[in-house]
């Protein structure tokens, strides 16, 4: 069964009398238990940007399925994405504006308004779960909210509590190029026909169904599939069809969400800020190999360029500038979650291409009882592809039971 909330939030949680927003969020309970006095599960989509998932049939998202057998799940469309108020008037703004009210869009202001909501149901604990930037989110519940938690649950996302972007960055490149010379180990051929592509690009003026021209280094963006299961197999099917069809054009565009999820280019890097700025850090710290070679894919990365090549995101680039030198606060409590009494658990995927498993690791270590499962049998989106049995082994770990 499904139920529909709407809850209003201030745009600052400082200034709780100012400008207003509306957060969705959908509960789910299986059917027959309408009733029961069940516990909740809060679930914490990735991102940034992204709505959270949405139930479509038994087993999708199939983490659902596991938690429906014990939980009553509340699905958060975080602020400013899905049914939740979009992203205010930015046009009217100044870019200053922009920046100041864009900054009120990361896990912070999240897990406030996950605070304010469970008050208004009524709630005295909940158990959470968060995928890559949910368990940024989740993190930052712990460090900043524990009170009001029974349990958390953190897959593919235990974020470095207070590493500069510049290691996060240099880190996940070595995983790109990794990742990259395993691809055309198994896709031999795509090597050459990419850079036949690339050559053509900078030839030619080729314009994407959004009227975008399609640039070589931003075909290289195609990389942020090689970091999830099925990624080698959707990246090799595209660059096999023809160059310039409405095919390629059309499933080239499909791959990159910053035109309908604006907010993922924006605070993508804020993101990481524990504390101090960030200054473009993935473009600062590409290495040379990544740079000279045409041919090798770039990763979730965000940079720069971007705001002048996706037309979407011009209104946006000023704003982002300003972001990229914002001074952050500390934003992990270090001491604190040294102190959790909250049980809790994460998946640590070893060849996590998003998320370096190395300061997941340290981080783990400072939350004090999290039980990590460290495995090589996912990638990143370990709970999209076996949900039922990611969520279950660690719903297991945190009851003792693993």
């Amino acid at each position: 069964m499904l139920t529909e909330h709407e809850f209003e939030a201030p745009v600052d949680h400082g200034h709780p009398n100012g400008p207003k927003l509306t957060v969705f969020a959908r509960e789910v309970v299986a059917l027959g238990h309408e009733a029961d006095d069940l516990p909740w599960l809060v679930f914490f989509q990735g991102g940034p940007g992204f709505e959270a998932a949405r139930p479509l049939k038994p087993g999708n998202p199939t983490f659902l399925e596991r938690a429906l057998e014990e939980y009553r799940v509340l699905l958060l469309d975080q602020r400013g994405t899905g049914r939740s108020s979009p992203v205010g008037e930015l046009e009217e703004m100044s870019p200053a504006e922009q920046a100041d009210y864009l900054a009120r869009f990361r896990a912070d202001a999240i897990v406030l308004d996950a605070e304010l909501i469970r008050r208004e149901l009524g709630v005295e604990h909940w158990s959470i779960l968060g995928q890559s930037f949910g368990g940024f989110c989740v993190t930052r519940y712990l460090s900043a909210a524990p009170d009001g938690l029974a349990e958390a649950f953190l897959t593919g996302g235990l974020p470095p509590l207070d590493r500069h972007p510049d290691d996060v960055y240099r880190a996940t490149y070595r995983r790109v190029l990794e990742r990259n010379r395993a691809y055309y180990e198994r896709y031999a051929d795509d090597q050459e026909r990419v850079r036949r592509i690339i050559e053509r690009l900078e030839r030619d003026d080729v314009r994407l169904p959004s009227g975008d021209r399609l640039t070589p280094r931003r075909f290289r963006q195609l990389g942020i599939m090689l970091g999830q299961a099925d990624g080698f197999e959707r990246l090799h099917y595209l660059i096999e069809l023809p160059y310039g069809s409405p095919a390629f054009l059309h499933d080239v565009e499909a791959s990159f969400p910053f035109a309908r999820n604006p907010l993922y280019a924006v605070i993508h890097e804020a993101s990481y800020a524990a504390q101090g700025a960030t200054g473009w850090s993935a473009d600062r710290v590409m290495p040379d190999e990544l740079r000279d070679d045409q041919t090798l894919f770039t990763g979730e990365h965000v940079y720069p360029w971007m705001f002048e090549e996706y037309v979407a995101l011009r209104p946006l680039a000023e704003a982002a500038r300003i972001l990229a030198e914002r001074e952050w606060p500390q934003f992990y409590d270090r001491e604190r979650l040294s102190r959790s009494d909250v049980s809790a658990a994460a998946a640590i995927y070893t060849e996590d291409m998003y998320v370096e498993r190395a300061y997941s690791e340290e981080t783990a270590k400072a939350i004090r009882g999290l039980r990590p499962w460290i495995t090589s049998e996912y990638e990143h989106d370990g709970l999209r592809a076996d949900g039922a049995r990611v969520f279950g082994k660690l719903i297991d770990l945190v009851r003792g039971r693993a």
